[in-house]
């Protein structure tokens, strides 16, 4: 395997499966299956969730809430999605762990970094819940810092689609794709692939961010692999 600790990013909207809300049992498995043949090669793993399945914070927020309840909630639904696939994964025999940057003792652990880590060198699944434990933060940029705390090597985002295109590919049928982009370039031309500090710290510290389609069976072993597959972000 090109990379032996991976953090693997998955959007809330993935676990939808054909659904247009909540979490897909059928999702579920998948990316349990998914992950599985990536821990039989001995790669260590984390994941963060996202919660656009169940809440976006920012959505509450444009609707007239406070923005500070609304992203406490969508922080709160990222939990909820880490529980659903931490059930899918222990259902696959793989040991895993949900570590909560909100503490909630009686569900999951605190999340502290050095035990974080010592989890992966025990060969167990670490499940990032609550993004970074603080409003105005996104599970992008949560996904960035946990990535860098535990020294992974590098951020595997699953989507929809396989890769960063021009335009929304599920909407325009002439949307181009990319196969690899700098983080400047994703900063000037806005595409929505992950929030603007989140692209911002990872081009600080030179943590390249990998785009691909979790649909597809076995990408996610291509990916850790180091085939070329979906959009590669990182410096020149």
């Amino acid at each position: 395997m090109k990379y032996n600790r991976i953090l693997l990013k998955v959007s809330g909207e993935a676990l939808m499966g054909e659904g247009s809300f909540g979490i897909s049992p059928e999702m579920i498995k998948l990316v349990a299956r998914e992950i599985k043949t990536v821990h039989e090669q001995n790669v260590q793993l984390a994941l963060v969730i996202g919660a656009g399945n169940i809440f976006r914070g920012v959505a509450g927020a444009a609707s007239g809430m406070d923005r500070s309840a609304a992203d406490s909630m969508g922080m709160l639904a990222t939990v909820i999605n880490s529980l659903a696939v931490q059930d899918g994964l222990e259902r696959e025999g793989i040991p895993t762990r949900v570590l909560s940057a909100i503490t909630m003792q009686s569900v999951c652990e605190p999340y502290i970094r050095r035990r974080a880590v010592r989890h992966l060198e025990k060969g167990r699944v670490v499940i990032c819940a609550a993004g970074t434990g603080n409003p105005y933060f996104t599970t992008d940029t949560a996904a960035v810092l946990r990535a860098l705390e535990i020294e992974a090597k590098v951020i595997m985002k699953a989507t929809r689609v396989d890769g960063v295109y021009d335009k929304d590919p599920e909407k325009n049928a002439d949307a181009v794709r990319f196969s690899r982009l700098t983080y400047d370039t994703v900063l000037q031309r806005n595409l929505r692939v992950m929030d603007g500090s989140a692209i911002s710290l990872a081009r600080e510290e030179e943590l390249p961010i990998l785009v691909f389609n979790m649909k597809t069976p076995g990408n996610i072993v291509r990916a850790v692999s180091g085939e070329e597959i979906g959009t590669l972000i990182a410096s020149d």
